[in-house]
C-alpha cells in the first residue's frame, strides 16, 4: 500500500503533469535520471508497447513509471490475463521497484533483492511498474536494469512456470487437447530424450535433452549437433517438484522460453503423443500439421 512518504511521486504524477518519454522502438528504453537532476521531483512516465524489452536507468534520481501494454488493440482481447514477468540485472541497484494502481504502491521488488537476477511477475491488471530512486549523494555508479515479458498466464504448459503463480506449480499431465495445441503454439516443440538433470535451485533444476525431432522454437535454444548425427541439444529448466527421468525414453518436448532459457511445458511419452496425434488427424481435429516422420 501507499506509504506516507511517497505520496508526493503519486501527487506529482497524478495532479502535476508528469513528464513523457517515449521509447523510440516501444520495447526497450534507456534514460538518465541526470537529464531531469534540477526537477527530480517530477515523475517520467514512460509508454512501452511490446512483448518484450528492457529497460536501462542511469543515475536514478526521482522516480518513473513504466506503462507495459501489448503491442495490440485494446478491444482484440489480449490484454485479459496478460502477466508481466521482470528479471533484474544481477548489476542493477540504485532504486525500488512498486506496483502502482490507482494511487497505491505495493512493494514488487527492494534494491538489495536485485543482486540475485529472481524472476517476478504480476497480473497486468495490478498496474504500472512505479520505480522509485533511492536518494544517494553519489549516483554516478547507480544504475537500474531489468529486462521485462509479457506472458500468458493460461495456455498448455503454464501451471509449470513457477514464477507465474509462486507455490502454485502442478505437475499434473497435460489434456489432450493441451499436448495438440503445445506441439503448435509453443516457443518449442520436439521430440527426445533426458539426458542428465544438473543442480539447479529451490526452484528448478536443468534437464540436458537431446532431440531427435525439432518441430519448432522461437529462438536458438537447441544447438544442431550433425557433425554426431541428426541431433539438436541444450538444457530445459523443469520445477524442483517435477521430476524427469533420463534415460532411453523418448518424449515429446513442449514448452516456452522465458529471459532466453527454456522452460518445459507439455511432455508425453511420444509414442502415446502419436497415437493421439494419428486419431485427431483422422477426426480432421489437429490444431496444425507436422512432420512426425
Amino acid at each position: 500500500m501507499l506509504r506516507p512518504w511517497a505520496a508526493h511521486w503519486i501527487t506529482a504524477a497524478l495532479l502535476c503533469g508528469a513528464v513523457a518519454q517515449y521509447s523510440s522502438d516501444q520495447c526497450s528504453w534507456r534514460g538518465s535520471g541526470l537529464s531531469h537532476e534540477s526537477h527530480r521531483r517530477d515523475v517520467e512516465q514512460i509508454y512501452l508497447r511490446c512483448s518484450q524489452g528492457s529497460l536501462e536507468w542511469l543515475y536514478p534520481t526521482g522516480a518513473i513509471i513504466v506503462n507495459l501494454r501489448p503491442n495490440t488493440e485494446p478491444s482484440s482481447g489480449h490484454m485479459a490475463g496478460l502477466h508481466v514477468c521482470i528479471k533484474p540485472h544481477t548489476h542493477s541497484q540504485g532504486s525500488h521497484v512498486y506496483l502502482e494502481r490507482a494511487g497505491d504502491l505495493t512493494l514488487l521488488l527492494a534494491e538489495k533483492d536485485h543482486a540475485q537476477g529472481t524472476v517476478h511477475c504480476f497480473s497486468l491488471a495490478q498496474g504500472a511498474l512505479f520505480v522509485e530512486a533511492i536518494p544517494q549523494a553519489d549516483i554516478s555508479r547507480r544504475i537500474t536494469a531489468f529486462q521485462y515479458e509479457l506472458v500468458p498466464s493460461q495456455g498448455p504448459g503454464t501451471h509449470m512456470y513457477p514464477y507465474l503463480h509462486p507455490g502454485l506449480v502442478t505437475c499434473k499431465p497435460c489434456s489432450d487437447e493441451e499436448v495438440l495445441m503445445a506441439v503448435c503454439t509453443s516457443d518449442f516443440a520436439g521430440s527426445g530424450t533426458f539426458q542428465r538433470v544438473a543442480p539447479g535451485t529451490n526452484d528448478h533444476a536443468a534437464a540436458m535433452v537431446t532431440l531427435s525431432r525439432l518441430f519448432r522454437q522461437k529462438s536458438r535454444v537447441f544447438a544442431w549437433s550433425g557433425a554426431r548425427g541428426r541431433r539438436w541439444s541444450g538444457h530445459i529448466s523443469v520445477p524442483a517438484q517435477c521430476g524427469v527421468h533420463p534415460g532411453r525414453d523418448e518424449y515429446l518436448l513442449t514448452g516456452s522460453v522465458h529471459f532466453g532459457e527454456a522452460w518445459l511445458g507439455c511432455a508425453p511419452r511420444y509414442k502415446d503423443f502419436l497415437k493421439l496425434y494419428v486419431r485427431a488427424q483422422k477426426a480432421g481435429k489437429n490444431p496444425c500439421q507436422i512432420d512426425t516422420d
